[in-house]
């Protein structure tokens, strides 16, 4: 199974951000967690973007070349129509992942527009969100 992970603004700062909310790890640490989770079952490939745009364009490209999506969208969850319209379009298996638990932070961040077209989501659980997401799609493999 082959499987993009997207992880939106922000995210390359990782490490550096408000260890409450984002952990300690670097996204890069994340990225080898992931890896070493996946094992022989699962060939991951990593993208990060601080651009709605480019996030937009990298769903597309996954259409008939990825089995499943794993995204985090950072900001973008909360703004980008763009991003929900092209995870719509994707036909694979598509997993919302973030590191806080955004449902119980500012009001501002309880608007989700990523959930609904989404067909998993793990939060709050720093880089295990993540993990959850790899142990999911090994499941259903």
């Amino acid at each position: 199974m082959k499987v993009l992970v997207i992880n939106g603004p922000n995210l390359n700062m990782l490490g550096k951000r408000p260890k409450e909310h984002y952990g300690s790890l670097t996204l890069y640490q994340i990225n080898d967690l992931m890896v070493e989770e996946a094992g022989n079952d699962l060939e991951l490939e990593f993208f990060q973007s601080n651009s709605e745009g480019d996030i937009v364009t990298e769903i597309q490209l996954a259409i008939g070349v990825f089995d499943a999506i794993i995204i985090n969208p950072g900001a973008y969850t909360h703004t980008s129509v763009a991003i929900h319209d092209a995870l719509e379009i994707y036909d694979g298996t598509k997993i919302e992942v973030h590191l806080s638990e955004v449902d119980n932070r500012e009001d501002f961040r309880r608007v989700n527009f990523v959930r609904d077209v989404c067909d998993k989501t793990y939060a709050g659980k720093h880089e295990e969100s993540y993990l959850d997401a790899i142990r999911y799609l090994k499941n259903i493999k």
